[in-house]
């Protein structure tokens, strides 16, 4: 996302903005915050993709999702290939 900024005013927990203030130091909160709001919206755009696959396709096989990322977690040599080739 790019273009202008817009100023809001929100309420949010002391405990939060403290925390979030120990963790960014002399950073921008409002970029913090503009970044977890940007993650939000990508969640949130994912929640309704899967919602509109899974209407049309049914819902995802579990089993197939853990084999998935258990292939996912192995080392690539493990996994058949991607690995670099040799210029």
């Amino acid at each position: 996302m790019s273009g202008g900024t817009k100023k809001f005013s929100v309420t949010i927990p002391e405990e939060l903005a403290a925390t979030v203030q120990a963790r960014i130091g002399g950073a921008s909160f409002s970029a913090y915050v503009s970044k977890a709001l940007a993650r939000q919206v990508e969640r949130d755009n994912l929640r309704e993709l899967i919602a509109a696959a899974e209407s049309r396709h049914g819902p995802a096989d579990r089993a197939g999702v853990e084999a998935k990322r258990a292939l996912l977690r192995t080392e690539p040599e493990a996994r058949g290939g991607d690995h670099p080739s040799a210029a």
